[in-house]
């Protein structure tokens, strides 16, 4: 702590740190060229840093070089309870580690606060056309994750810095946005910014807040939690203008799919993003954290925007008390965090977006980032005309319909005008196609709360959809089942059929087992093609549905007129439905019931909740980065869901069989994405997307055979991916993946890594990394290393057949040689980088992970 910048905040009994003064004691007026975000971290480094670390970090900030590592230590972490449990799970089987050494396991506890909201495990199994809906999907809930729960319930009690929002409640985003992030701080008399790390990739969701939040995986959560700095290189700081204004009756959610189509061009993998310019300043506080919302989608690690009065009305809108928004106001135009105060930035790259260019748009199929104007549909030979046979569906018929996802839900915009297009739709007689599993799942309860005030909730119900939830749901690939008679008539009549949901996320394979693919959409388009029932449907302008005078009824016909969308938002949004919300749920310190053991009581029979195997067996062992073989040759774009599926567990895969096995009935199998606290299931999901290429598995004509699937070297037998895994593991060969560009996109799943280690691969080589990914492979141990350009797996004619070595001494980023060797014997070189990007991450990759130099450090220090 450098007390030399601790100044009076004016106005308050607070103190604040001065990171203006400490920038500009080492280069006069360099602040009011920093960025945003430069800021936030100086002020970090100022208050948190030894003055020794502080001048050359500082440096490094202001000649934006990249030249030293520097810390940052979040304020907080934020987790939804499948990383959440899972990172927490990793701490109680440290506990385990500790106690068999001779450690004190009680003294293993989060330094930092913890906030675990419970959001991502509620199937929608009941649609919003049943009343009852939400109490029976939450029995069903309570029902089969009795395991986890009883395991979350027993960390709140104990570890300290632990604090858990229950089921039922809504979604973390969301609940960050509106109650948990304080934006400003004030703690011990002092006054600073609010900082977190979330295990989601969609943390960035706060960013809209002026507040600097971030996606990790549960592994980096846990070096957080446990009170290590988040060692980093300054990033690439983009500024990207937003001018002009959107056409009438657009949404959000079309500017945000515009605007990640556009960015994810723009190259922008792992930058901070700052959103500035008429049209940033013109964006409510719900848009901004609806383009906020999805960073990862366009590839951002964060995605800024300054304080200025927008955050302040919606601080006020929201409940928050008055001290507490005086103190924001206060801080930001003292502390030079006050959107005014950015005129003169010089930003190293600046992008040009014209919100005026923006058209009612979608997204998909298979990629969010793959914008299509709804106009465009017809086209693309998606939609178009369609005939229906009496009392069957149509191919490409829609299946889901899905308002859900804290991108849309947490802004009142868009909710409400789904419910003003339901209202219009009520009133001339239009319906929900039969074979539409409707549903809608606000983020929070206060969505509800001002959807009655409206009068929209009952017109939402009566088209289909009621609250299912306050969850996560179907974005999460929690849809829930279908109607067995819908299930079997898409298997029998091998249709293609669809999803459409407001969500951020649709990844092949992703939403449901029989949606061949899915859209993103506002959610006043999810009710319109609820309505229309098939994608293949010119929404702009095919017949919805004929009206009692016989009048044929458009989508224009029922979009409600932005006038009328903001004076409803204006009418109904008001701040007692957030303190009613809230209020009960933070007003007290949580009831954490009696002291339990230090050491969880861990459950043989499981298959949710499972002592984890880090510090046992393989893993235990040394590295040895040699001989390895090709599990996977993969193409470009592999996501998370393709590395470690979060969908429902179907009976015939792996995991479904192991599952029978332990006794579990196939209606509670769930989904991949709540097993991850039992890596015996969790292995299993381990490339197990059905939508899988692995090139080095071929049809007889060359082309790339789909499915989980390996080919067994040196055999060359084709056999399911688990197998394989199994097969290698028993013969204990080191393993190695070989891919293209952006390896690891989307979701912040650390068992995207633990699946691959646990399986025996020591090292990852591919053409680029998604950043959150990366870190996670560091964190279990598992080597990154980056073809350089020009080189690629098919410039080198790499079949999967070779063996390879991995020479060199690992340093950050150094050229490291990977050694080829061909089934003829013939050996070639190949330089790579080693992505170990730190000294911290070498630290962390030599020890063997996250945990195990945790481990080390821990009994070292109490020796």
């Amino acid at each position: 702590m450098n007390t030399a910048y601790r100044k009076a905040l004016p106005g308050t009994d607070l103190d604040y740190f001065d990171a203006r003064a400490a920038v500009e004691a080492i280069k006069p007026g360099a602040y009011q060229g920093l960025p945003y975000t430069s800021r936030v971290l100086a002020e970090n480094l100022v208050r948190r840093c030894s003055p020794g670390t502080l001048q050359a970090s500082l440096a490094q900030l202001i000649e934006r070089k990249r030249d030293l590592d520097f810390p940052w230590y979040p304020a907080r972490v934020v987790c939804h309870d499948i990383l959440g449990q899972t990172a927490l799970v990793d701490l109680a089987g440290l506990r385990d580690a500790i106690a068999d050494k001779g450690g004190d396991p009680a003294q293993v506890n989060p330094v930092v606060p913890v906030q675990l909201i419970v959001d991502h495990s509620l199937a929608v199994e009941c649609g919003g056309y049943d009343p009852q809906a939400f109490e029976r999907n939450r029995a069903i809930e309570d029902r089969r994750n009795e395991d986890r729960f009883h395991f979350i319930n027993w960390t709140k009690k104990a570890f300290k810095n632990v604090d858990v929002i229950p089921p039922g409640n809504g979604i973390m985003h969301q609940i960050n946005l509106e109650k948990m992030s304080p934006v400003i701080h004030s703690e011990d008399g002092v006054a600073y910014p609010d900082t977190c790390v979330g295990t989601d990739s969609h943390t960035p969701h706060v960013d809209a807040l002026g507040v600097i939040a971030i996606g990790v995986g549960g592994l980096e959560a846990e070096n957080v939690m446990l009170g290590r700095a988040s060692w980093m290189r300054l990033p690439e700081i983009v500024g990207v203008q937003l001018t002009g204004k959107l056409a009438p009756n657009l949404t959000a959610t079309d500017l945000v799919l515009a605007l990640t189509e556009f960015l994810r061009k723009q190259k922008v993998v792992g930058a901070y993003l700052e959103f500035h310019g008429e049209g940033a300043r013109a964006l409510t506080l719900g848009d901004r954290a609806t383009i906020s919302n999805m960073a990862p989608e366009y590839g951002a690690t964060a995605a800024m925007f300054a304080i200025d009065q927008q955050t302040i009305d919606y601080l006020r809108l929201t409940g928050r008390e008055e001290q507490q928004v005086a103190l924001v106001e206060t801080y930001a135009k003292t502390a030079g965090l006050w959107a005014d105060s950015f005129t003169e930035v010089v930003y190293e790259r600046t992008l040009d977006f014209d919100l005026a260019s923006v058209v009612r748009t979608m997204a998909g199929p298979s990629n969010p980032h793959a914008r299509v104007a709804t106009s465009e549909l017809a086209a693309m030979g998606i939609a178009g005309a369609w005939e229906q046979v009496p009392g069957q569906m149509p191919d490409g018929a829609v299946i889901i319909a899905a308002i859900t996802s804290c991108t849309n839900t947490s802004n009142p915009r868009n909710v409400i005008a789904a419910g003003l297009l339901a209202r219009n739709a009520n009133r001339l007689g239009l319906t929900r196609k039969p074979w539409v599993k409707s549903s809608l799942a606000p983020g929070s309860r206060a969505v509800q709360l001002y959807l009655e005030e409206a009068g929209l909730e009952a017109e939402l119900q009566a088209l289909g959809f009621g609250i299912v939830a306050f969850a996560c749901t179907t974005c999460n690939g929690m849809s829930g089942a279908l109607d067995p008679a819908i299930q079997q008539e898409i298997i029998d009549r091998d249709l293609y059929t669809t999803a459409v949901l407001s969500g951020n996320r649709n990844f092949d394979g992703r939403i449901h087992p029989y949606a061949k693919q899915a859209f993103l959409a506002s959610p006043p388009l999810v009710v319109a093609y609820a309505i229309a029932g098939t994608i293949r449907f010119d929404i702009e302008k095919d017949v919805l549905g004929v009206a009692s005078d016989g009048r044929e009824i458009r989508l224009k016909d029922i979009w409600p007129s932005d006038e009328e969308i903001d004076a409803m938002v204006r009418a109904a949004v008001k701040p007692e439905q957030f303190r009613k919300v809230y209020i009960p749920m933070f007003a007290v310190e949580q009831d954490r019931g009696p002291k339990v053991a230090p050491l969880y009581d861990w459950r043989p029979m499981s298959t949710y909740i499972r002592r984890p195997p880090y510090w046992e067996g393989a893993l235990a062992g040394e590295r040895t980065l040699r001989g390895m073989r090709p599990l996977a040759l993969l193409p470009d774009n592999i996501t998370t869901d393709h590395l470690s599926p979060s969908n429902a567990i179907m009976l015939d895969s792996a995991a479904g069989e192991y599952l029978a096995k332990m006794g579990l009935p196939e209606e509670d199998f769930n989904s991949y994405a709540t097993h991850r606290g039992d890596h015996l299931t969790a292995q299993r999901a381990t490339f197990a997307n059905p939508k899988l290429f692995n090139e080095m598995v071929r049809n007889e004509d060359g082309s790339v055979r789909q499915g989980s699937l390996a080919r067994l070297e040196p055999e060359g037998r084709v056999m399911r991916m688990w197998e394989a895994i199994e097969t290698y593991m028993q013969r204990k060969q080191p393993l190695i993946i070989v891919a293209g560009a952006d390896y690891g996109q989307g979701s912040s799943r650390d068992w995207a890594a633990k699946g691959v280690r646990l399986a025996g691969v020591e090292a990852i080589v591919a053409e680029g990394f998604e950043r959150i990914h990366r870190t996670n492979l560091v964190g279990m141990g598992v080597l990154p290393l980056e073809f350089m350009p020009g080189t690629d797996r098919k410039v080198l004619g790499l079949d999967g057949s070779e063996t390879y070595d991995v020479i060199g001494i690992r340093t950050p980023r150094a050229t490291l040689t990977l050694a080829v060797t061909r089934r003829t014997g013939e050996r070639f070189d190949v330089p790579v980088t080693c992505r170990l990007d730190t000294a911290e991450e070498v630290s962390i990759y030599e020890a063997g992970g996250v945990l195990q130099r945790f481990a080390q450090d821990f009994l070292e220090a109490t020796v």
